[in-house]
């Protein structure tokens, strides 16, 4: 549980503007491990955020975060405005009830790096479940929207596939089109291609390219696919040992780092391939 309790709400903790995530002294560790290292993060509106860094940074950590899979020891989280883990009550913060949070994280969206499908499913019945039981659409409703959805991702032949019958391309592609049929505000992709042969990954980014080239939702992608990541991103945080440790345009970050840290990290990444 978050420990800043019942205190005053701080100018500095308010809505900044044009902000749709912001982490303020956001701390988390497991055991003796410290994974978040009192986090300030902010990510703009519409914003295409890439995070790269080694494993066990604490990157995944993040988007859990926001998920509200793992709960920050301290500091606060913000969502459009809206903290996820607080509520503000005469003028002071409080811990949010289950509600407030469920409330906040609908507007949350995530694609995971193992699919996480039903299996028992098919294509159109796993992107349509989520849409008739948490926004209450009909079943003709939701199965309509499954279907656009799914077309868009480039799987209108697999409506009736149940994963085991799917590539692994075509499950990630089936998860992205779930996570979007919630129509969150906010998406959150997890090393989406890690878990894919090599000749699938291109399909993949490929979705992801078109939802940042064609939409105006904000976008925190973990990846270790660097041309992707200068490719797409707005801006790129490298994140190790729990912090920032230099973020800036993909530009900047690839071609002209600034801390040695990060200039080892890509050096390390870029020569195996």
């Amino acid at each position: 549980m978050p420990v800043d309790l019942d205190v005053p709400v701080h100018p500095r903790m308010s809505e900044v503007e044009g902000s749709a995530v912001r982490f303020q002294q956001v701390t988390k560790s497991f055991g003796d491990l410290v994974v978040l290292d009192d986090l300030d993060l902010d990510v703009a509106a519409g914003e295409k955020l890439v995070i790269v860094g080694p494993s066990g940074s604490g990157k995944t950590t993040i988007l859990r975060v926001l998920m509200t899979l793992e709960r920050p020891d301290s500091g606060l989280v913000q969502v459009n405005g809206d903290y996820l883990y607080h509520e503000e009550r005469n003028g002071r913060l409080h811990a949010a009830s289950q509600r407030h949070i469920r409330q906040v994280r609908r507007r949350i969206g995530m694609v995971f790096q193992h699919f996480n499908l039903f299996p028992h499913m098919t294509a159109l019945e796993n992107v349509s479940f989520a849409p008739r039981k948490v926004l209450g659409l009909s079943r003709s409703e939701g199965v309509e929207k499954a279907k656009d959805l799914l077309s868009s991702v480039g799987l209108g032949d697999k409506f009736d596939e149940h994963p085991s019958r799917l590539s692994g391309g075509q499950k990630q592609r089936v998860a992205i089109a779930r996570a979007l049929a919630m129509e969150p505000e906010v998406m959150l992709f997890d090393e989406v291609t890690s878990a894919l042969d090599p000749e699938l990954v291109g399909e993949v980014l490929g979705v992801l390219r078109d939802l940042a080239e064609n939409t105006s939702m904000t976008m925190l992608l973990v990846t270790h696919e660097m041309g992707f990541a200068r490719e797409i991103g707005d801006r790129v945080v490298m994140f190790d040992e729990g912090h920032v440790v230099e973020a800036g345009p993909p530009e900047q970050i690839f071609a002209n780092p600034q801390e040695q840290r990060t200039r080892d990290f890509l050096h390390a990444v870029l020569d195996r391939k």
